[in-house]
């Protein structure tokens, strides 16, 4: 019998600058007919106690998630793991039960539906306190889970040291490959280009919300 995943928080990752799509939030872009967040939150939201999102700028463009927006609490643009010790952090004060947070970029509309399930066996099985998603033998270093209690340890990071490669952070505390095939749907298809969303398109038709 596969043991039960520990309490989750989810948090989608949505503070990207989204060069390589012109500008404005990748994750408001539509497939199919609805956003890619809407996707990703359908997706995700089942299998954690709460989820939020990490965005900066106007929260208000996310009002219709019905979601906590959370802002990164680092200065300046310090990346994706600015918005995980955000998530962190909202857990560690709003819902101090809950010992880990499961990230996921918020343009990623086929997330799997074992996603938190399989990281936490990944870690139990590697004994380290990290995982992250891998897919096609590609990882995806943003998708992952993270306990709560190395908060302080990644601020040190991110402000005391200036570090931004999130590689360079979990190399020192060990980490977990939870890995899913890429065929036929990648689950970590993310929407970065224009040519993405219509690839997204062809997927969706093809093989449906499966």
């Amino acid at each position: 019998m596969t043991e039960a995943a520990p309490p989750t928080l989810g948090v989608l990752l949505a503070g990207g600058l989204a060069r390589r799509m012109g500008g404005g939030d990748k994750p408001l872009r539509e497939i199919g007919g609805r956003t890619i967040l809407e996707r990703a939150i359908e997706r995700l939201a089942p299998q954690c106690e709460a989820l939020i999102l990490n965005a900066n700028g106007n929260p208000g463009r996310f009002a219709f998630t019905g979601l906590e927006v959370v802002p990164d609490d680092v200065p300046g643009f310090a990346g994706p793991l600015a918005g995980i010790l955000a998530a962190l952090d909202w857990t560690a004060r709003e819902r101090p039960a809950i010992e880990w947070v499961a990230s996921a970029a918020a343009d990623t509309p086929f997330l799997p539906h074992d996603y938190v399930s399989r990281l936490h066996a990944a870690r139990r099985a590697a004994e380290v306190p990290l995982a992250r998603a891998e897919s096609g033998g590609q990882a995806h270093p943003v998708n992952g889970l993270w306990p709560v209690s190395l908060r302080e340890d990644l601020r040190h990071a991110l402000v005391v040291e200036d570090m931004r490669k999130i590689d360079r952070w979990t190399a020192r505390h060990g980490i977990a490959r939870a890995a899913w095939p890429a065929a036929p749907v990648d689950p970590f298809f993310n929407a970065n280009t224009p040519q993405d969303i219509a690839e997204a398109e062809r997927l969706l038709a093809l093989h449906g919300d499966a």
